[in-house]
């Protein structure tokens, strides 16, 4: 397996490209921004994007999906409940930060336990709300993609329209922490860590 991290657009998001070495198949979850060097690694490594997968839909996790979507025809899955802020500039907070801009629509609409082929690796959705009504993690075997639910050392904010602590607080509890603690957390902003350590360490854990 490729896994390649990338810092993007002016918050700093985290966007993953992964992808079965055999076969050259990948997938590129949240690209945030700055699609050049996103589409950069895409061509230098010769790969193939089948799928683009969104945590949630706030601007600084789909920036340059536009541009994405354009050069590589992958098909866009976000979860049901986040769809329309593709579609609303007001949504995923664009018009607050200069932007206001729609995205391209989802081509396929989660809800939560599909299963990815590509190549031989499998994605595995897991519904996870609270930072957005409709944000999910993303299990690839020993790794999970957390997009703004978990952090290395914190947690996702829930301030913005359709966020709630209880709600985040319940998806880590009951969806990740079961996960085993040897599972490597890859999250949407910082530094990855595991399941493991952030029981241990991460203060809005304690509670748990």
């Amino acid at each position: 397996m490729f896994v390649k991290r990338l810092s993007v657009g002016p918050l700093e998001a985290n966007c993953y490209i992964v992808s079965d070495k055999k076969t050259g198949e990948a997938v590129v979850i949240d690209p945030g921004g700055d699609a050049d060097k996103i589409l950069d690694v895409i061509k230098s490594k010769d790969l193939k994007v089948k799928y683009i997968i969104l945590t949630h839909g706030h601007i600084d996790h789909i920036g340059a999906l536009n541009e994405i979507k354009k050069a590589t025809n992958a098909k866009i899955a976000i979860h049901e409940k986040d769809a329309n802020m593709l579609l609303s500039p007001e949504d995923d907070l664009s018009i607050y930060v200069g932007g206001g801009f729609a995205q391209t629509p989802a081509d396929i609409f989660l809800k939560g336990g599909e299963r990815f082929k590509v190549g031989d690796l499998t994605f595995e959705i897991i519904h996870t709300p609270g930072h957005t009504p409709g944000g999910i993690s993303i299990r690839v075997d020993g790794m999970l993609f957390t997009g703004d639910t978990l952090f290395a050392g914190s947690v996702g904010r829930t301030d913005f329209p359709g966020g709630s602590y209880d709600e985040l607080i319940k998806s880590i509890k009951e969806k990740l922490l079961p996960l085993g603690d040897d599972i490597s957390i890859l999250p949407g902003h910082g530094e990855a860590s595991d399941i493991g350590f952030e029981k241990r360490t991460n203060p809005f854990l304690a509670e748990i």
